[in-house]
């Protein structure tokens, strides 16, 4: 039996049960998979139609199985942990008091420079390929991967402006500079797309980038891909002892996990963008349905390969480890950083 550590499931009609010790996924009557509970690290639920059963969620609970549940654009709908995942109340108390104070201010300094920094190292990775035989793009591509540089180094002004003696005795939040954060990070990424269309190879009438109601097939397989990621965010946030719903740069809404959007931004453009400029540009089919979302089969295969990419290394202080584990190290520096365990955070940095 295959050892499947993420189990997906988005067939209509689909039912979950708990068979011995795997779970196993059933259609119509008809076997679609089992997966051992042994190895399982999530199940992933991206079809409507989807049932479980009372065993098959007690048997998630005792494992530590989260259940994610996604709409069919990618969306977060919710997700179930088990009660042995809460928070450390530590954990948390020192998260929502660093909202008001400067390690909230400075995680999302970092979070914003990881990003932008994230964006560069990518553009530079893919255009090195174009540059004996795309010479143009190649120089279009690097012209725009510096213009996204000029915005770190707006950044990085900013940090010494805000670390000045005058400002740290005002006692700035992050509330006080979200806008200017946001302004630099939106400009920094409207380089970072027009880069990314200059490098996509197929012609899928991509208008530039769309997020909520995106129909063109790039979009959609960029917004599918980061649901993923989203589900995967989370699970490392939750088991490092902190609250997903409780944001620095992205703002408090009920029902909207604002940590997990900030905390994302540091492995979007290394997880995703990658991922599905690598299935464009090697002119892999990924088809729509009469509305403009992914079928089914592309949903299947899209979550197949952004999970797979979560196993590929990359370095990480010096040595290389699975990006999964890379997410997961950085929740927990995260965690002790607002616990005040460490110094400072340092948001991680693909190489190209």
């Amino acid at each position: 039996m295959p050892i499947v550590q993420h189990l997906i499931v988005d067939e209509f009609g689909s039912f979950i049960a708990k068979k011995s010790e795997r779970l196993q996924v059933t259609c119509q009557g008809e076997k679609r998979i089992e997966a051992p509970i042994m190895h399982l690290e999530t199940v992933l639920v991206t079809g409507r139609g989807v049932s479980l059963s009372s065993d098959a969620v007690a048997a998630c609970a005792e494992a530590g199985i989260p259940i994610h549940f996604l709409d069919q654009r990618g969306h977060p709908v919710g997700s179930f942990y088990s009660a042995g995942l809460a928070a450390t109340v530590q954990t948390r108390r020192a998260q929502l008091q660093a909202r008001d104070n400067e390690r909230g201010l400075n995680y999302a300094l970092a979070v914003a420079e990881g990003k932008l920094r994230n964006q560069v190292n990518l553009l530079k990775y893919m255009s090195k390929y174009r540059k004996e035989k795309q010479p143009e793009t190649y120089e279009a591509v690097r012209l725009l991967a510096d213009e996204v540089l000029d915005h770190v180094a707006e950044l990085d002004r900013l940090t010494v402006q805000l670390r000045s003696p005058l400002d740290r005795a005002a006692g700035r939040t992050v509330d006080d500079i979200r806008g200017t954060l946001l302004s630099i990070e939106g400009r920094g990424s409207q380089k970072y797309w027009a880069a990314i269309g200059k490098l996509l190879l197929a012609e899928v009438g991509w208008p530039g980038r769309r997020t909520q109601g995106a129909t063109d097939p790039f979009n959609s397989a960029l917004n599918y891909g980061y649901g993923i990621l989203y589900s995967q965010v989370e699970r490392a946030l939750v088991l490092a002892g902190l609250d997903p719903y409780a944001g620095f740069v992205h703002t408090d809404r009920p029902g909207k996990v604002a940590l997990v959007y900030d905390a994302v931004e540091e492995f979007r453009q290394t997880v995703v963008d990658r991922t599905v400029m690598a299935v464009f540009n090697r002119g892999t089919s990924v088809e729509q349905d009469e509305r403009g979302r992914l079928t089914e089969s592309s949903r299947r295969d899209l979550a197949a390969k952004v999970l797979a990419r979560l196993e590929a290394t990359e370095s990480y202080e010096e040595k290389r480890h699975p990006l999964r584990a890379i997410v997961q190290m950085q929740a927990r520096r995260l965690a002790a950083y607002l616990r005040g365990e460490r110094e400072h955070y340092l948001p991680f940095i693909a190489g190209w």
